[in-house]
């Protein structure tokens, strides 16, 4: 019992240092200048620009906000972007490629706290770019042609640009205290992931589970220190990923390039936590999430080959 109490303790240390001077400087910036820029005008005006290059991957207007938000924000931050889509009648194939995209995107609540410790960004912006969009057609033009899926309210409108009245200050502030949210929102789940990841430990079933996978994982250059987090991530969402994987790098367990190596295939929202999440969104959201992740498969799969050739 005394163990598994210096497990509990030792685990809600680290993982309250990471929440407050890593992940929470990190999210209340980004937040605040997203809040700006939407209360602005110009997420809407870039949406509109990008719009019609994105309907040739089979995305509806309204994805180019899912993208910004997912980049930029967090991987829950879409929700509220399919649940306009499958209130509005958007075509259930356009939300499958949508979804698609999405699980195989980086998630900026990951990303950017990762960043401060080695994650080259411009290689993850640009393979999560290039693995999406392959995700999103790949799904629209082969996997969602069902034709109760094709019927839709016609998709043309521009999306309406906000113009807040409010001072700049009065933005940022509120957008900083998103911020604080999300982070406080994500303590329990970082605290229960590096618990449950010093339990493993601390009863040696790592060992037997890395004695699995380590093999396969070699084959394709990563080390056996990448099991853990890997595991972790898919059973547990990206940021229980992230706390493991800060823990590794701060241990010397490992290195930036295993970080980079592995980033393609781990830096997305593609689990069991992420699924479930965007899949609430709405009934004909989740109707079409099976699709949605057979697409995102073969996104996080092109993902992850880049990140192995680049570093």
């Amino acid at each position: 019992m005394e163990q598994f109490i210096s497990v509990i303790l030792e685990s809600g240390r680290t993982a309250v240092d990471m929440a407050l001077y890593l992940l929470m400087p990190i999210m209340v910036v980004m937040l605040a200048i997203m809040k700006l820029l939407d209360a602005r005008g110009i997420l809407a005006w870039v949406a509109n620009r990008l719009s019609p290059l994105l309907k040739v991957f089979g995305l509806p207007g309204l994805g180019v906000f899912a993208i910004i938000k997912l980049l930029f924000v967090s991987f829950a931050a879409p929700v509220a972007t399919f649940a306009v889509m499958d209130s509005k009648g958007t075509a259930q194939r356009q939300i499958a490629a949508t979804l698609a995209m999405v699980l195989t995107m980086s998630q900026a609540n990951v990303v950017f706290p990762m960043v401060a410790v080695g994650l080259n960004l411009p290689v993850i912006m640009a393979t999560s770019l290039i693995g999406g969009l392959i995700a999103a057609a790949f799904t629209y033009y082969v996997l969602a042609r069902e034709s109760s899926w094709q019927q839709a309210v016609e998709d043309t409108d521009e999306i309406e640009a906000r113009h807040e009245t409010r001072s700049a200050m009065q933005i940022l502030s509120e957008g900083g205290q998103e911020g604080v949210k999300i982070v406080l929102a994500m303590l329990p789940m970082l605290i229960l992931a590096i618990c449950f990841v010093n339990a493993l430990k601390a009863t040696h079933a790592i060992d037997l589970i890395s004695t699995v996978l380590a093999p396969l994982l070699g084959l394709v250059g990563l080390p056996e220190a990448t099991v853990l987090p890997l595991v972790t991530k898919f059973i547990a969402g990206g940021t229980a990923f992230m706390g493991v994987t800060l823990d590794l790098l701060n241990q010397g367990a490992l290195t930036v390039q295993d970080l980079n190596r592995m980033a393609g295939f781990a830096t997305n929202p593609l689990d069991l936590v992420g699924v479930a999440v965007l899949a609430a969104a709405g009934p004909r959201v989740g109707a079409v999430a099976r699709v949605a992740v057979l697409g995102a498969c073969l996104g996080m799969l092109v993902r992850g080959v880049m990140h192995l050739v680049i570093f």
